[in-house]
């Protein structure tokens, strides 16, 4: 993962498809946990997430080597990074989402994860060391738009809004804390250290707050929706995820969180919800609208974007 120097702060990196579907087919598998989770709704917050996390983590230990992909051990502020990631990408987002669905219906807590494109956009550059795309900040807001168009609106209270901004919040963690340690680290050691660190976390809250003995209390239903997070939404989506984000940078990967609740609304569908309504169909094709806004191959940059040397600086981050 490169760097850009300051001057080429306005140019947009050139993105080809190549590097946008891993995210695509990430986030895909991402909204589909929506439909999954919710056998997992009467289980063990804690227990189930811990052994989420922890078979997650043996898988991709085990593919890792199969691949020969080395995974470096974290050093000394990277530690920081890593644990940030599964502190709120992994425990705090699982714990908002569920605390949150008892205060408020989970359109509201789509609508606001839907929203991290906007946090992405602007904040994801900087780490990167360039300022943001005007190009991926026009088309934020447009992707967030069909997102609640896709997942409407719902009713809340404080406490609602309260998890609502939490998820929002450990969402955009996800990908921000990860921007400083990829470079050194690149998808796959980032995914396998911030999902371990995540199934120890779990594990001692269960420790604190349940009994591991209540797992015994899972059906074979819920055990395949917890085998389907750990493999699917959590093993494959992470690599996939943060592929894209170290290949296009975190701001334009952001856009791609507007498949998350459209691949949502395609699971519904499958699982027997119905065909969506007019304002979905709405919601898809504003999404859509967003996403080749914000992707398309950005512009051959002017005499002020080049390096001292002269030469063009790189695209990507």
């Amino acid at each position: 993962m490169q760097r850009t120097s300051a001057s080429t702060a306005s140019a947009a990196p050139t993105t080809s498809f190549r590097d946008l579907a891993p995210g695509i087919t990430g986030m895909a598998l991402v909204g589909s946990s929506v439909t999954v989770s919710r056998s997992l709704v009467d289980a063990p917050l804690f227990a189930t997430q811990a052994v989420r996390y922890a078979a997650a983590a043996l898988l991709l230990v085990a593919l890792a080597r199969a691949a020969r992909v080395p995974v470096l051990r974290p050093r000394g502020r990277e530690w920081l990074w890593l644990a940030g990631i599964a502190a709120t990408g992994l425990v705090l987002f699982n714990v908002a989402v569920v605390r949150g669905v008892a205060h408020a219906e989970p359109a509201v807590i789509a609508v606001a994860v839907a929203s991290v494109p906007i946090l992405l956009g602007l904040i994801g550059p900087f780490l990167e060391g360039r300022r943001p795309s005007r190009q991926v900040l026009l088309a934020a807001p447009v992707v967030v738009t069909g997102a609640v168009l896709v997942e409407g609106t719902g009713r809340t209270d404080a406490a609602g809004v309260g998890w609502a901004a939490l998820a929002l919040g450990c969402e955009a963690g996800f990908t921000l804390l990860a921007v400083p340690v990829l470079r050194r680290h690149g998808p796959w050691g980032v995914s396998v250290h911030a999902v371990w660190l995540g199934a120890l976390m779990l594990a001692g809250l269960t420790v604190v707050f349940e009994r591991p003995a209540d797992l015994g209390t899972l059906g074979p239903a819920q055990w395949a929706a917890a085998g389907y997070l750990a493999v699917m939404v959590t093993a494959v989506a992470f690599l996939l995820w943060y592929r894209t984000v170290a290949a296009v940078g975190a701001g334009r990967a952001g856009l791609l969180t507007g498949v998350a609740p459209v691949a949502a609304a395609g699971a519904g569908v499958l699982a027997g919800s119905g065909i969506p309504g007019p304002a979905v169909w709405l919601g898809l094709f504003v999404v859509v609208v967003g996403l080749a806004v914000g992707l398309r191959p950005g512009r051959a940059p002017g005499p002020s974007e080049r390096t001292p040397s002269g030469d063009r600086a790189p695209a990507s981050p």
